[in-house]
């Protein structure tokens, strides 16, 4: 735990979320090293990544705009599109590194190998360098985009088939031209690959298949970046803006049944919704046939749950990551169906001297979630914070799994789902001022004479 002097800190990982807890813990000068596996910053969005971590495509453009991505202390450029792609996301990040002389202390081309905690507090790190390193505290910052999930059904598809991680044009990993191609999944990128692989001039026949199908909310509104138009208020009840969000649907056409996809088995909001202006348009021309589940696969052939079936050259699984730490012994830590306990999404209950961040699905967006937990990171490394008792982080965390996903779906994409607006509100105005409180009375605790 944390005292007077700042303690040293290893942090895994320099993507958006290691990135910006290494600027944070260097503004409260705390001595810090990143390691990242990579041999250049950005993560998730370092197209191409060397690591085999990044799930950018070569057309892919942020679906948040530039205005609720943005870091509140580094805004992204004025010349910035309202949507930029993502070789412009990767010039930010770049940028934000230099800016702040973040390079300095990122140890490119050195991966963690295994991180193992010492009895009575501490860590041991062995790197990739061969080297054996001991820190005060870690922080996990690996991502959770990179560790692709992949549905399973019945029997065996005899046809090509890879997760939408690998997908990078129509023609890497595979030359998908003249092909008969299923999209599994209705996220972001399955929306994405979809409209792509089913222009026209690709003459590929392009199905798209949906368990739980989504709500379709268009990129733009009046002219504006829908997004600048939604903002939950975290003094109203949460029940009441979900049933005003589900009303304005009817404004918005985010209805999928009115495109050919099933009827969503939720309400809006009790899912991550899907963004896209494009996708309704490919249904409504005919470019894409809509599908419910898969109910099984027999060599070539798709048999679908309403009874129909298709040949198929194709199959791809847009259906998610896995939360995974490899440098973790699984007995130690895990994410058993993307289920891990962090209090305020940071803390282990029980182990003070490791946090994570990013680990959320954060709506509407990553960057600003991930600098708000980097404060609170920051603040416990000096000794400004300090968490409550473990009995009572695990009553919180129950809480506020109950806040932000207790209208989820079960399913391992919403088992970490949180409303940013209300998260860093909570953060701001209750958990940093209640921390700092039970930080001070514990260093006047120990200054009391034996």
């Amino acid at each position: 735990m944390p005292g007077t002097s700042a303690p040293t800190t290893a942090v895994i990982g320099a993507g958006i979320s290691g990135l910006t807890t290494s600027k944070m813990l260097a503004d409260y000068a705390v001595p810090f090293t990143c390691f990242e596996a990579s041999d250049r910053v950005g993560g998730n969005w370092a197209f191409g990544n060397p690591n085999g971590h990044s799930s950018a495509y070569q057309s892919l453009h942020i679906d948040t705009s530039k205005y609720q991505l943005s870091f509140k202390d580094f805004p992204m450029p004025d010349d910035y599109p309202d949507f930029p792609h993502h070789t412009q996301i990767k010039d930010y990040l770049d940028s934000y590194a230099d800016a702040f002389g973040l390079r300095e202390q990122i140890e490119f081309g050195n991966r963690v190998l295994s991180a193992r905690r010492l009895e009575g507090g501490g860590w041991e790190i062995d790197d990739e360098a061969g080297a054996t390193r001991h820190f005060d505290l870690l922080v996990v910052a690996n991502g959770h985009h990179w560790d692709p999930r992949t549905a399973q059904f019945p029997g065996e598809f005899t046809g090509e088939s890879f997760h939408s991680h690998h997908y990078v044009d129509p023609w890497t990993p595979l030359h998908l031209m003249d092909r008969r191609i299923l999209v599994v999944g209705l996220g972001n990128s399955a929306a994405d690959i979809t409209v792509e692989v089913s222009q026209r001039a690709l003459r590929n026949r392009v199905t798209l298949s949906t368990r739980s199908s989504a709500w379709v909310v268009p990129k733009l509104m009046f002219g504006k970046a829908a997004d600048m138009n939604y903002r939950t208020n975290p003094h109203l009840p949460m029940s009441w803006q979900r049933k005003v969000a589900q009303w304005g649907q009817r404004l918005t056409a985010s209805d999928p049944t009115l495109y050919g996809l099933p009827a969503p088995n939720h309400k809006f909001f009790e899912a991550h919704p899907t963004q896209s202006g494009e996708l309704p348009l490919r249904l409504k021309s005919g470019d894409v046939t809509p599908k419910g589940n898969i109910a099984r696969l027999d060599g070539s052939t798709v048999h679908f749950e309403d009874g129909t079936s298709s040949d198929f050259d194709v199959i791809i699984y847009a259906t998610g990551y896995n939360l995974t730490f490899p440098f973790f012994d699984p007995e130690f830590i895990s994410a058993p169906e993307n289920r891990i306990d962090l209090y305020k999404r940071i803390f282990k209950p029980g182990i003070d001297d490791l946090m994570f961040a990013g680990f959320a699905q954060a709506t509407p967006t990553l960057f600003p979630f991930v600098e708000c937990q980097a404060r609170l990171i920051a603040a416990y490394a000096i000794g400004a914070y300090l968490p409550p008792s473990e009995a009572e982080m695990r009553e919180v965390i129950k809480a506020d799994d109950e806040r932000y996903m207790g209208h989820m779906l079960d399913r391992p994409r919403h088992t970490h789902q949180l409303d940013y607006f209300v998260y860093e509100h909570d953060i701001r105005t209750k958990e940093l001022p209640a921390g700092r409180c039970r930080a001070q009375a514990r260093h006047r605790t120990q200054q009391v004479p034996a």
